[in-house]
């Protein structure tokens, strides 16, 4: 136990370090709060007992605090600066990041780069980051481990259980991910795009989401010019293992094949309003800026609109998305006049739908065809003489739909056997007719015989 403590001064667990380091991995600058938050959710529901939230904080939080201490005095983790509100905030090193690729399964080139706030005060934008994360997944408590707290904390646990799913775990997500328009994943050439956040959650109907999270503090103008930098991104092509060329993204990461349309990965924009702007002029006005990006084409016979070469824009804010979740009516799809749930916002349930009908079409097509083969197999002749069904080449030439017989002379007989009966028949005939022309010449040969003895006879009584 003494070589354990010291060790590890501060006291933590290999698997709070653990967690810490997965945590820190993908969010690369964050509290101790937000590190518990994401990690151990029921312990916010612990030690409500205390006097002050800042008390209770202090206590939930003390687990985490401990693996970051003991982090630091490793090398792999150093103090980040303190947010606006005065909690520290934490940063892995460079051996952290790697210890952190190998706690999240990843290559380096995978983990993303420290974003440009990392180890300055305040970190405003890296914070709104980690609760749009927080947000998105919405953590369940274990209620088994707070069910001796007071009624009002199982309350509280109980209703974020109760409450609407979010999406993926923290493997599911990376953060500050450079997406090159030119160069390479590792070294991305100048007019490159980094995502604030990647979504990957092909199993809760994500494959693939694009990120970006803004404080209400950066011109819509410029937040409109990452669009055509995603869209050059989009566009980039090289040649996959198989040899053939195919965009860049889909080297990367997994998503559908492409079907009558080539829509680009969907990109959600998150304010937070806590800068001088607006959230609601922010979104209007990235909308009018990007129109060109995202509207679509309006397709009237399927009754949908069509989104080729275009990239679905969805936005909304961190206050509505801590409402209502990814499940709820908290996204509003650039060119729609309603929110929606995220998987429709970035969808296209319109288009789903007619497809959806399109096919069940072609299966009642497939049923009645196979319904109506089935009914002319039941009337394909059979050959009376060997049991084989006919061929439809056969079938057609004995005229069955215009009366049997009228053009072959064996309509109860294939092909096979037909030509062996006309062979037959016609061997017949022939011997026919030569026992007939045999039959004649003996005939022949009889009377010729039978004159001849008769002229014999004659010529006796001849002077």
């Amino acid at each position: 136990m003494a070589g354990k403590r010291k060790e590890n001064e501060a006291g933590s667990s290999n698997d709070l370090r653990a967690d810490v380091l997965r945590v820190l991995g993908v969010l690369k600058v964050a509290t101790a709060d937000q590190i518990q938050r994401l990690s151990l959710p029921h312990l916010t529901y612990r030690h409500t007992l205390k006097p002050t939230p800042a008390k209770r904080k202090e206590a939930r939080t003390a687990s985490h605090r401990a693996a970051l201490n003991d982090l630091r005095r490793h090398g792999l983790a150093i103090d980040g600066g303190r947010t606006r509100r005065s909690e520290e905030t934490r940063l892995l090193t460079k051996d952290g990041l790697a210890a952190a690729a190998i706690e999240l399964d990843r290559e380096m080139e995978e983990m993303g780069g420290m974003p440009k706030s990392a180890g300055r005060s305040g970190a405003s934008h890296a914070m709104t980051v980690n609760e749009t994360v927080i947000a998105l997944i919405r953590p369940k408590p274990d209620l088994n481990k707070v069910m001796e707290e007071p009624a009002e904390a199982v309350a509280a646990a109980q209703a974020a259980v109760d409450a609407s799913d979010g999406i993926g775990t923290l493997a599911s997500y990376a953060t500050e991910v450079a997406l090159p328009v030119k160069g390479t994943w590792k070294n991305p050439g100048l007019g490159s795009v980094r995502a604030d956040i990647v979504l990957t959650a092909p199993q809760a109907g994500v494959p693939l989401l694009f990120i970006e999270v803004d404080n209400c503090t950066e011109e819509a103008a410029l937040i409109a010019a990452k669009f055509d930098k995603y869209l050059r991104f989009f566009l980039r092509k090289e040649k996959d293992t198989d040899g053939f060329e195919s965009p860049l993204w889909r080297t990367r990461w997994s998503a559908p094949a492409e079907e009558y349309e080539r829509v680009h990965p969907p990109v959600l924009l998150v304010f937070h309003e806590v800068g001088p702007r607006s959230a609601k002029h922010q979104m209007t006005r990235v909308a009018d800026l990007t129109r060109h990006h995202w509207q679509g084409r309006w397709h009237p016979k399927g009754g949908y609109h069509s989104y080729d070469r275009r990239i679905p824009i969805v936005a909304t804010t961190l206050e509505e998305l801590r409402e209502h979740g990814p499940a709820g009516p908290a996204f509003w799809r650039f060119g729609r006049g309603h929110r929606q749930p995220l998987l429709d916002a970035i969808g296209n349930p319109r288009r789903g739908t007619y497809l959806a009908r399109r096919q069940a079409e072609r299966e009642e097509e497939r049923r009645r065809g196979e319904k109506e083969a089935a009914e002319r197999e039941a009337r394909r002749p059979v050959c009376t003489e060997c049991g084989q069904k006919f061929t439809d080449d056969r079938w057609e030439a004995i005229g069955y739909s215009c009366g049997w017989g009228e053009r072959e002379s064996h309509p109860h007989l294939c092909e096979d056997c037909q030509g062996r009966a006309v062979a037959a028949a016609a061997r017949a005939e022939a011997d026919e007719r030569e026992r007939q022309e045999q039959e004649r010449l003996r005939r022949e040969a009889e009377e010729q015989a039978a004159a001849q003895k008769a002229g014999g006879w004659l010529s006796r009584f001849r002077p």
